[in-house]
């Protein structure tokens, strides 16, 4: 009886890999953020909903399933992106008067480069990680050490930084659908139908 119950609990543990729904919900998100910061759309009111269901939910619970999945590297990045876009997207509430004018009236946008300077510290150490994953990775991890370090100069007066912030992001969002398109189709195929690198071995090498 204890075995059988062993057998059914390892089953039930087994689980398909999240990453291709996490990246997908990060290239969603910033194809559509791009387009504003692109002046392709105007306003944040339509960006709120890719934001809090894209960009943030479908990476946390990617996030959540990597850490059952004993995936290091996409859990704690894909974990920390979500949370990333749940708190822009509040701030961009805070800013439309969501929640009253009077704390409307309070932002500070500087602080928000502050949070994406201590975001940009944390992709820093995500990226030297990433050399451990495979090349697609690579290249959107330093388009996220671009875009964050460009929005925090942005944030504190420097506009120069805007349009480099725009350019990479939407460049985060066209690597992300081919990795989440990559990844799913070599999944589920069980052979490589679009190829994604190989990893360098920075940090495993012996």
């Amino acid at each position: 009886m204890s075995n059988t119950t062993g057998e059914v609990q390892k089953i039930s543990e087994v689980i398909a890999d999240p990453t291709p729904l996490g990246v997908f919900g990060l290239a969603m998100v910033t194809l559509v953020a791009a387009s504003q910061k692109l002046g392709w759309t105007s306003g944040t009111a339509f960006l709120i909903p890719w934001a809090f269901f894209l960009g943030a939910t479908a990476q946390f619970v990617a996030s959540y399933w990597d850490f059952k999945h004993n995936n290091l590297f996409g859990a704690t990045v894909l974990g920390a992106f979500g949370l990333f876009w749940y708190s822009v997207a509040m701030a961009w509430m805070i800013k439309g008067g969501v929640f009253g004018a009077a704390l409307a009236a309070q932002a500070d946008v500087s602080q928000l480069g502050f949070a994406f300077f201590g975001y940009f510290i944390f992709s820093l150490f995500a990226t030297v990680a990433s050399l451990d994953t495979n090349k697609v990775f690579i290249g959107i991890m330093v388009l996220i050490d671009v875009l964050l370090i460009c929005l925090a100069l942005d944030s504190w007066g420097f506009h120069w930084a805007h349009s480099i912030a725009a350019w990479s992001e939407l460049g985060i969002s066209i690597l992300g659908f081919y990795a989440s398109g990559a990844i799913f189709l070599n999944k589920f195929a069980g052979r490589v139908v679009l190829p994604i690198g190989k990893p360098l071995g920075f940090l495993r090498r012996v």
